[in-house]
């Protein structure tokens, strides 16, 4: 599962899911993507599960781009503690994602092949999703 390397500062505030994405709102790298239609966190075993799928629809062929990364801590206090004594440990992470954000990428493959990857991956996530191509802009323009 993905989870950050170090932290200077463990523990985070749970923050707000308000607006549209910021960044990462376009086809980079691959031909096809996911991209989020709802606000949510997607925890780290969520997105290992979509890349497990994806890569075993793709058989040995095709390429996937993972486009985020799960940086944010939750915590959790333990059950049957009483309230206080400070915030409870780190329990998983999880990314925050917001509309338009491109979830995954795929390249290497055929239309039909990236929509039924995309479908089964989507089946794995809390939030509604659709698929794009990328757009390939004319360089004359």
């Amino acid at each position: 599962m993905l989870l950050p390397k170090r932290v200077k500062y463990r523990k985070q505030f749970r923050g707000r899911m308000q607006g549209d994405a910021k960044g990462g709102d376009y086809v980079a790298f691959g031909d096809y993507a996911m991209v989020a239609m709802e606000p949510a966190w997607i925890k780290s075993n969520q997105i290992e599960a979509c890349r497990i799928t994806m890569s075993r629809y793709f058989k040995r062929g095709g390429k996937i781009y993972i486009r985020i990364f799960p940086d944010k801590p939750v915590t959790k206090k333990p059950q049957e503690v009483r309230m206080g004594k400070g915030k409870g440990a780190v329990e998983f992470w999880v990314s925050v994602v917001k509309p338009g954000r491109i979830l995954f990428e795929v390249a290497n493959v055929t239309e039909d092949q990236a929509r039924e990857a995309l479908r089964l991956a989507a089946h794995k996530l809390p939030i509604k999703t659709k698929m794009v191509a990328r757009e390939i802009y004319d360089e004359a323009q």
